[in-house]
């Protein structure tokens, strides 16, 4: 690890000048501001970007601000990685989707486009996060209960029918079998006639956080970061534009981690990808620049602020210091942001609608590239349309009337933001050093320390709930009785189940038995000699292989996993 004696802040350019005549020029040329001028409602001019020096400090202490944070688009990030933030493009609306078949979810994505979403998300059924096809005995019971059920390539071309996948990004929630639904994304897509430059997209693929968080596991940890870094070797150079691995710490957080223990596992995560990769032969800053995260906003306003700006910082200084890339695009941490699902309550339900809006801004001011907010029926079920409409105008208003998009950074340099910023920076390195020091994330997955302590942490919040001393409006403070549910029942169509396990038996009925077996072998050959298993899993997907036949190969290789007693 090639460490430097930086200090945690390390020098951005100090030269306001210089950085509009540079960085700024070249980023607008790229892409102009979306309007002449910005001004307030009053008419006052709003410049792009404010520092020390426009509240009147003079030129030494406004130097000193800038050294400490650096600008917009520059290393260390800290104000944003883009010279121009919203100015020139707001954050992608992203809303997730997912239940029933395919075709219930491609509606879903319509209405929201309809509505004014500008990025698709999507969200698996339990089978498919699982690797089991829908008329296997296990899965039957889930089939497109909690998000969209996918068995076949047939059923990614039906979700994504009528979708431009050249000019719409869509990102995949999905982790252990991500590897398959990837390829399957790819051969949709490439049916479709996009060229390999311009699919665009994410995928979760964030195998590590479901051992310490979500227990959407199957294989080992060892092998199944494997078959990461094949994804990221394998997008790299199939797909240039597509992200293979979204490392996440959203699901630690609602497992109930703190924002410092997000920080900390999550970007130890990602540095686990990256150096696994280096390893494995590969250049870091071949794969480093498509690794993007998945944060989760909670309801601490400034912390959530605070904790993106000093992720950009840290993982800059960890790929450019500890790692040793080169590229500035390996430095950049580009983050998707959604509001805490486990924030929401039952009670009152529509509180959820004030919790949501409060963290949005705190995504927005905190420079999220993009964003889900969460409907307010979610502690009870699957959006209805109407409550994610109103999650859809949330970040509508926020880009449109309240003009937090139109200024770069607008709380960079306040004395708290800035002290939090730096304490969060400095207390989540010390943890992920102390993950290091322990062998790794696998080593520390594997002796069941990284859950301990998010089960410490959630059992601390849990007690001070239960005591009083933190609130939930509606929960333990503001009491009512509950009344009528203030929006309409999601009620899933109950014959889903046969018609989609009664298309995944036609498709097995009718593929070519001979083709479909030797693809298979390809797959198990390749992971049992170490080689990359994407080529052979995308040949399989081609011969009409199931989510479930490809993952059974490699239970075959690799085995089940089964997770340690944590206490």
């Amino acid at each position: 690890m090639n460490e430097s004696n930086e200090p945690a802040m390390a020098p951005g350019s100090p030269d306001l000048q210089a950085w509009r005549e540079t960085t700024l020029a070249s980023s607008v040329r790229k892409m102009p501001a979306r309007q002449g001028t910005f001004t307030t409602l009053s008419g006052l001019p709003i410049k792009d970007l404010y520092t020390a020096a426009d509240a009147g400090a003079d030129a030494g202490a406004s130097g000193d601000a800038a050294r400490g944070i650096g600008f917009p688009g520059e290393y260390p990030y800290t104000r944003g990685v883009h010279p121009t933030m919203y100015r020139a493009r707001p954050w992608t609306i992203r809303q997730v989707a997912g239940f029933g078949t395919a075709e219930d979810t491609n509606g879903r994505y319509k209405y929201l486009l309809d509505h004014g979403e500008t990025g698709l998300s999507t969200d698996f059924d339990l089978p498919t996060l699982l690797g089991y096809d829908s008329d296997h005995p296990v899965a039957v019971p889930e089939i497109g209960k909690i998000g969209v059920a996918v068995d076949t390539v047939e059923d990614v071309r039906l979700l994504m029918k009528d979708i431009p996948l050249d000019r719409v990004s869509t990102s995949y929630t999905i982790n252990a079998s991500a590897f398959v639904l990837m390829g399957m994304y790819e051969v949709v897509a490439k049916n479709q006639g996009v060229g390999k430059e311009k699919i665009t997209g994410t995928i979760q693929n964030d195998i590590l956080k479901e051992y310490t968080a979500q227990n959407e596991y199957v294989y080992p940890p060892a092998p199944a970061v494997r078959l990461v870094v094949d994804t990221m070797e394998y997008a790299a150079e199939m797909m240039p534009r597509y992200n293979p691995v979204s490392v996440s710490g959203y699901h630690i957080r609602e497992a109930g981690a703190t924002a410092v223990q997000e920080l900390a596992f999550t970007l130890a995560g990602a540095h686990c990808y990256v150096t696994e990769a280096v390893k494995r032969g590969l250049e870091a800053d071949f794969v480093a620049p498509r690794v993007s995260f998945f944060w989760d906003i909670h309801n601490d306003f400034f912390e959530e602020i605070c904790k993106l700006r000093a992720a950009r910082r840290l993982w800059a200084r960890m790929m450019r210091d500890w790692v040793g890339t080169k590229d500035p695009r390996s430095w950049t941490m580009r983050a998707h942001c959604q509001t805490a699902g486990v924030s929401l309550t039952a009670q009152q339900p529509d509180n959820n609608i004030a919790r949501t809006a409060i963290q949005a801004l705190a995504a927005v001011l905190g420079g999220t590239q993009s964003l889900h907010t969460n409907s307010k029926d979610e502690a009870y079920q699957i959006p209805s349309e109407g409550a994610i409409k109103i999650a859809v105008r949330t970040q509508q208003i926020l880009a449109l009337e309240s003009r937090v998009a139109d200024v770069v950074d607008p709380l960079g340099g306040s004395y708290y933001v800035e002290s939090l910023t730096n304490r969060l920076e400095e207390e989540a390195e010390a943890s992920i050093r102390q993950v290091l020091d322990r062998g790794g994330m696998v080593r520390c997955i594997e002796d069941g320390f990284i859950q301990r302590q998010i089960a410490d942490a959630s059992a601390t919040y849990q007690r001070a709930l239960e005591t009083g001393s933190e609130y939930i409006v509606g929960v333990n403070v503001h009491v009512e009785p509950q009344g009528a549910l203030p929006f309409e029942p999601f009620v899933l169509d109950p014959g889903l189940g046969e018609r989609q396990i009664r298309r995944t038996q036609g498709i097995r009925q009718s593929r070519p038995r001979a083709e479909h077996a030797a693809a298979l072998n390809e797959v198990e050959q390749a992971a049992r000699q170490g080689r990359n298993t994407m080529p052979p899993v995308v040949r399989a997907i081609r011969a009409q292989a199931t989510v479930g036949e490809i993952c059974d190969v490699l239970r075959g290789v690799y085995g089940e996993y089964r997770a340690p007693i944590v206490y």
